[in-house]
């Protein structure tokens, strides 16, 4: 797809399976401080672990990339068709030198949507144009500086958080940092009872693995043991001076055990070890458990914009597991034996990009 010449610049599709190609969108998205949801390696790896396919738009000026909105195209039976930038991502939206561009990769993507099928556009952040819906009071994120040492670490945690780190340190359980078969099937354990007891259906294991993969660098798994069983875990991602706890949780032991609180002290160790100098403890939905876990651990909310586009006549996509639609599918979902939740949850799943 090729979009007219506005003022110079062109609007193509973007060809994720072409080296040189990918090469030239990394760049653009390291000179133009992206996130990791911008990267190509990251919509390939969704598009290997998960099936969606791996899309995107660039605008061009004269051979040089003016723009970039990567988009997963989501095909779902369950929730729809829709163009998501970027999917499984928290991030995402345009990079453009200027609003004309972002006009242009707005306008193109409007275009794509509606020749292929897709219901609407979901952009994670970025510019939103004017005509589209958009938001920012129902996700939150949550980022601070890494203290110069440990025991600072540990005294940037409020009083009543570190009192549970604490008692986390004192059992003194094993702590494993890799990116292992041993370390994956961990993470999965772990992570699969934690969605499953919050009524949320599981991401593939080949979504993990497909991660793992495409930052062999910049990725790694960090578990918390009681002998030879795992209680919580996290798959976390270094990008830009920043750690990134992306995927975590923990069996029903962790609880007691402040196997959690001690994961993500941990982490905090480790990725200033690596040379991050901060915790992008990620998004959290405005009001939740998970948005007052963070604030209790010190951490100042930010509002993150977010907008969407519906193609005429069709309805938006409602993937919000929060939304009171989902209650009874939730609370059905949470009594589901494991493995019944394990094996039907990544066919429901891909569908949540």
């Amino acid at each position: 797809m090729n979009a007219p010449v506005r003022a110079g610049h062109k609007v193509r599709a973007f060809d994720a399976h072409d080296p040189a190609e990918l090469r030239r969108i990394e760049g653009f998205v390291a000179e133009g401080g992206g996130s990791l949801f911008h990267r190509p390696a990251w919509l390939r790896a969704v598009e290997a672990g998960t099936g969606q396919r791996a899309a995107g738009l660039v605008s061009e000026r004269l051979g040089v990339v003016t723009g970039w909105l990567p988009l997963t195209e989501v095909r779902s039976a369950l929730f729809g068709k829709a163009l998501v930038s970027s999917g499984f991502g928290v991030g995402g939206g345009m990079i453009a030198e200027s609003p004309e561009v972002a006009r242009a990769l707005a306008e193109a993507a409007e275009r794509h949507a509606l020749t292929r099928g897709f219901a609407g556009i979901e952009l994670r952040g970025g510019p939103i144009p004017d005509h589209w819906d958009a938001w920012s009071h129902r996700h939150c994120g949550f980022v601070r500086p890494l203290a110069a040492s440990d025991e600072a670490e540990l005294g940037a945690i409020p009083r009543k958080a570190r009192a549970e780190v604490r008692k986390g340190l004192a059992l003194d359980h094993r702590v494993t940092i890799g990116r292992a078969r041993a370390d994956r099937a961990a993470h999965y354990a772990c992570y699969s009872e934690s969605v499953r007891n919050l009524g949320t259906p599981v991401f593939p294991r080949a979504l993990f693995a497909a991660m793992l993969e495409a930052f062999p660098e910049s990725s790694d798994i960090l578990t918390v043991w009681d002998g030879e069983r795992p209680l919580a875990s996290v798959l976390s991602f270094y990008h830009e001076g920043a750690v990134m706890p992306f995927w975590g949780g923990g069996v029903f032991a962790a609880r007691a055990a402040r196997a959690n609180e001690r994961m993500y002290y941990e982490l905090m160790l480790h990725a200033r070890r690596r040379g991050m100098t901060r915790f992008d403890f990620g998004r959290s939905k405005t009001g939740s458990g998970p948005y007052a876990f963070k604030k209790n651990w010190g951490f100042v909310p930010e509002p993150l914009a977010y907008g969407a586009w519906t193609a005429p006549g069709a309805k938006r996509r409602n993937v919000d597991p929060t939304d009171a639609s989902y209650s009874r599918k939730i609370a059905l979902w949470k009594k589901l034996p494991l493995p019944i939740a394990n094996a039907l949850g990544p066919w429901i799943a891909r569908g949540l990009a």
